[in-house]
């Protein structure tokens, strides 16, 4: 029987989500809470991974059970007293036995959010930055995402990829009030693809470099050309989407 578990969490405490032998992931530990409810080692899988630090509005994996859960809202509750106040489980919903969490999204959404004020209640959930930002520059430079689909240049390297192609389908920048949020969705992301590509469209808005010096990144393929990954801290997984009749 196989589940899809909804949950979020605080990446400030985590090495990111994935397992690790050295730190402590997210994987981890909603894996030993499931483990201590069903009294049965569990193996989950997510939808997305996420860096050290950054964070997750709403984020999926799926795991298999040998029998059918009998009361999933009792196990979400009993879920949720167990994992840490930085992690919450949604909801627990059952699937077809042949549906991955990862090749069954149809996209995922993330934002990078910049403070320009200090502000204790942000701390760890934004970036500060001082307000010396070309914004319609920057959305200039956004707006290229939506013309190409090749974003080596935005990759980590050395990672295990057949291809660096991803459909981008909404690129923008929004400024409210004392903040500034990148909005990014699209089928895919690369490793490290979205804090490269805010920390070489914030080299725009400080007018290090030109929108067409950014395009022309894009087209170099080459991530030595492209700026510093903006630090972990202002980035949020924000949305997972899957077809309608999937989760229900």
């Amino acid at each position: 029987m196989r589940y899809f578990i909804e949950f979020s969490y605080r990446g400030t405490a985590y090495n990111g989500w994935q397992k690790q032998n050295n730190a402590l992931g997210v994987q981890e530990v909603l894996e030993a809470a499931l483990a201590k409810v069903l009294r049965a080692p569990v193996e989950v899988t997510g939808s997305s991974r996420t860096d050290a630090g950054v964070h997750a509005e709403q984020q999926f994996a799926h795991f298999d059970l040998p029998a059918a859960i009998p009361d999933v809202d009792l196990m979400v509750y009993k879920l949720n007293a167990l994992v840490p106040k930085d992690i919450a489980v949604q909801r627990l919903i059952p699937v077809a036995e042949d549906v991955h969490s990862r090749f069954a999204a149809t996209h995922r959404k993330y934002e990078y959010r910049i403070t320009f004020q200090k502000n204790p209640f942000l701390t760890d959930l934004a970036t500060q930055m001082r307000r010396n930002l070309d914004v319609p520059r920057m959305n200039e430079a956004a707006a290229l995402l939506l013309a190409h689909n090749d974003f080596e240049s935005f990759s980590k390297i050395h990672t295990n990829v057949n291809n660096f192609r991803c459909t981008i389908t909404e690129s923008r920048w929004v400024e409210v009030g004392e903040m500034l949020v990148f909005h990014v969705k699209a089928n895919r992301f690369l490793r490290g693809m979205v804090r490269a590509l805010v920390g070489t469209m914030l080299e725009v808005g400080r007018q290090k470099i030109t929108v067409d010096d950014f395009e022309q990144i894009i087209l170099s393929r080459n991530r030595k050309n492209a700026g510093a990954q903006a630090p972990a801290e202002g980035l949020f997984l924000v949305e997972v989407g899957y077809p309608a009749s999937l989760l229900g």
